[in-house]
């Protein structure tokens, strides 16, 4: 709350504050829950102080907040999903120029439902390793012609950017053409990097992340967040939605 009043009040005269209370019943953790509540506070702050902002102000504003008073280094990739998205499309962002498409669901996809499994770990990414993971902005041709130089863990790293873009672009057009299997698929090949190459991932959201590709029903998934702790999610079956959670809860408990 002090960091959302602080970054709005450093562009914005304020006169009124406000009491309120904050609920809800999501798990806290990999799930974007400090920049939804970021948002929040600086919604009703603006509300009750005549401020309109722009989407893009928003954003901007809430990232300011996070990175600079709460002293974590984030991008702008989870206020942008919950300021952009829109229900029933996916959200193809890119975050260095803030440009992004809502690429419709396909009416020939299968019908899905996302499954959120929480590892029953809460977590805090302002102490957390998440501080130190950084991607630089070196072309993938550098990378290549300098690949079997770089220490073995930096190498790892390399390999896990640059295929996510790769897995991203395809994702996309996976989702534009309704072919959920491939969207699910490249998904879970996104976890396995996250796991090998960048090496994130809780043990216990590893553990979620291995139970979840071995059950029928199951289109893909991985850890949602930074990987320490918090939530693993999925796309889903809808019609085997009972058998998947009662086989991912006994399995993983």
């Amino acid at each position: 709350l002090r960091g959302a009043t602080w970054a709005l009040s450093n562009r914005f005269p304020l006169t009124v504050g406000l009491s309120g209370v904050i609920e809800g019943s999501l798990p806290i953790g990999g799930l974007s829950s400090s920049a939804a509540v970021i948002l929040s506070f600086l919604d009703a702050l603006c509300q009750v102080n005549g401020i309109k902002l722009e989407p893009s102000e928003l954003i901007s504003i809430a990232f300011d907040a996070e990175k600079n008073y709460v002293g974590v280094n984030v991008g702008t990739l989870d206020q942008s999903c919950e300021v952009l998205s829109k229900k029933d499309h996916l959200l193809y962002l890119d975050c260095k120029d803030n440009s992004y498409e809502l690429i419709p669901t396909n009416p020939n996809m299968k019908p899905y439902r996302i499954a959120v499994f929480f590892s029953g770990l809460e977590h805090s990414l302002a102490g957390s390793k998440f501080n130190e993971a950084n991607a630089r902005d070196v072309s993938y041709e550098i990378y290549q012609t300098y690949k079997d130089k770089l220490p073995l863990q930096w190498a790892k790293r390399c390999e896990h950017w640059y295929t996510e873009f790769k897995r991203v672009e395809a994702g996309a057009e996976a989702w534009r053409r309704g072919d959920l299997e491939e969207y699910g698929r490249l998904s879970f090949e996104s976890g396995w990097s996250s796991i090998h190459n960048w090496e994130s991932g809780a043990p216990e959201q590893i553990k979620l992340y291995e139970i979840m590709r071995e059950t029928n029903g199951i289109y893909g998934g991985r850890f949602s967040g930074a990987g320490f702790k918090g939530c693993c999610m999925a796309l889903i079956d809808p019609s085997k939605t009972d058998v998947i959670r009662e086989e991912v809860e006994r399995k993983y408990l």
